[in-house]
């Protein structure tokens, strides 16, 4: 019996599938079912090639009431650029949860990654920060930062926003773009501290190993969203931070315990334990509270989870699909 596999490279998917609401619903209902406990999610597998300065991970998960799931591979070849290749790229295949038979190839080079990560984003906003906000601020200038801000502004419209970066030349650029982009102002600041005190919802998006945002900067009704840390040397946020939050929000604990912010704070000991960290399912389906108060301080730490994956793959194939987006092998 012929069976047939959809192969969609990187350009037909960045024209069927957008960083939109239906896409961050997507990805809410993914963390809603992965709150149920009937979700099979294996950790991480991560392997490092330190001769080659990279890294790669497998993510995947297993969604009751979806058709398929996605098993995901994302190299990191960081000494890429030297050759004029990118760092990052990868594909997703999407398998038959009925048979077993593959659905679809995406080659997406990680851009699937990136929309639903950014999505992970704006879940987080919506349930996390406060209900008005005037200021997003951004830390960071790469992809990541570009798609956090156009995310953050669809869940919750600003009349401004602030980017901060190492480079003021590509956060004064980026910042350009964006106010092009999304109409609204937006501009380059060098005081990341300032940032934080003229802004209610924050997103870090570096890879940064140090600290770049200090306790110092927290004021009632913030939230921040930290995303950059998802390998066990990364670090954005003072554990500090942690401490002093009044909810800490991860997407998955047992992941942020060893790749994210998480682990920063209970290494230095500034949370003692995990009792009081919530899970975003959870807020997201309403079995526990996320900001309870206007003037709560509130910390999402994200590492990216393997049902964000399926539920974005699973999306995909619809829309690929319904435009008749790539090409149909028979196998």
């Amino acid at each position: 019996m012929a069976h047939e596999i959809r192969l969609v490279n990187e350009a037909d998917l960045r024209r069927s599938v957008h960083l939109d609401l239906e896409v961050i619903d997507c990805i809410e209902q993914a963390f809603a079912k992965l709150s149920t406990g009937t979700v099979v999610m294996p950790p991480v597998l991560s392997m490092a090639l330190p001769d080659e300065n990279a890294e790669v991970d497998v993510k995947t998960a297993y969604v009751p009431g979806l058709d398929g799931f996605a098993i995901k591979v994302s190299p990191g070849f960081f000494n890429n650029p030297a050759l004029g290749l990118s760092s990052l790229n990868g594909l997703m295949a999407l398998f038959s949860a009925k048979t077993g038979l593959v659905q679809a190839i995406f080659l997406d080079n990680g851009y699937l990654t990136d929309i639903r990560t950014a999505a992970a984003g704006a879940v987080a906003a919506r349930h996390l920060a406060p209900r008005e906000v005037s200021t997003i601020g951004i830390l960071g200038t790469g992809v990541q930062a570009r798609l956090q801000l156009i995310a953050a502004a669809k869940v919750r419209p600003a009349e401004r926003a602030l980017i901060w970066g190492r480079d003021q030349d590509k956060a004064k650029q980026l910042a350009k773009d964006m106010t092009a982009a999304l109409g609204m102002n937006v501009a380059a600041v060098e005081d990341r501290s300032q940032l934080v005190a003229d802004s209610q919802l924050v997103v870090t998006t570096t890879p940064s190993k140090e600290a770049i945002l200090s306790a110092d900067c927290l004021h009632p009704g913030l939230h921040i969203t930290a995303m950059g840390s998802d390998q066990e040397d990364k670090n954005e946020l003072d554990p500090q931070i942690l401490a002093r939050a009044d909810t800490i929000v991860c997407d998955r604990i047992s992941q942020c315990v060893k790749l994210g912010e998480l682990r920063s704070a209970l290494e230095s000991r500034a949370l003692q334990d995990t009792s009081s960290v919530l899970e975003l399912g959870d807020v997201v389906a309403g079995s526990t509270a996320g900001r309870r108060q206007k003037t709560d301080i509130t910390v999402c730490d994200l590492t990216g989870t393997g049902v964000q994956d399926t539920a974005i793959a699973t999306l995909t194939l619809g829309k690929v699909k319904k435009s008749n987006a790539g090409t149909t092998l028979v196998s």
